[in-house]
C-alpha cells in the first residue's frame, strides 16, 4: 500500500495505518529529512505511548512506554558494522516482544525477523510524503 501524504494529513493517516500493524516490529526507511521520526512519533502516540519522542541518533535507541509494555525507537544510522549491534543488545530489543521501529535498519536487516512492516518515506516536495507500507 502507498499513500501521498501531506504533514496535515499525517494523523489521519496514522490513525488507519495502526490499525494495520501485525508485527511488534516496524522498519523505517527513507533519505534524510523525509519524515522518519516524524512518523513514529505519531504512530506511538496512536498506539498509546504518552512519552516525548525525539530522534535516537545520538543515542541509538529510546526506550518508550505504552499502556501495557515497554517499546523501543532505533537508529542505526551511525552504526558502521554489524558488531556493534551485538554491543547494544541489538538482538534483545528486537526479540523483546514490545514494539520495535528502526530508522536506517540497513545494517541489521539479518537480525530483524521476516516479520515486520517495512515503512518508506519518499519527499515529494517540501510537505508531502509518498509513504509505502508493507
Amino acid at each position: 500500500m502507498f499513500q501521498e501524504v501531506t504533514l496535515h494529513q499525517l494523523p489521519e493517516f496514522v490513525k488507519s495505518l495502526a490499525k494495520k500493524l501485525i508485527h511488534p516490529i516496524v522498519i523505517l526507511k527513507g533519505d534524510l529529512g523525509a519524515g522518519k521520526t516524524t512518523l513514529v512519533k505519531e504512530l506511538v502516540k496512536e498506539l498509546g505511548c504518552t512519552d516525548e519522542v525525539s530522534s535516537p541518533t545520538f543515542g541509538i535507541v529510546n526506550e518508550l512506554i505504552f499502556k501495557d509494555k515497554t517499546g523501543y525507537h532505533l537508529d542505526l544510522y551511525r552504526i558502521e558494522n554489524p558488531e556493534e549491534l551485538a554491543q547494544f543488545g541489538f538482538d534483545e530489543y528486537i526479540n523483546s516482544g514490545g514494539y520495535c521501529f528502526i530508522e536506517w535498519p540497513e545494517i541489521g536487516m539479518a537480525y530483524i525477523p521476516d516479520a515486520h512492516h517495512s515503512i518508506t518515506l519518499e519527499s515529494l516536495n517540501n510537505t508531502t510524503r509518498k509513504i509505502t507500507f508493507i
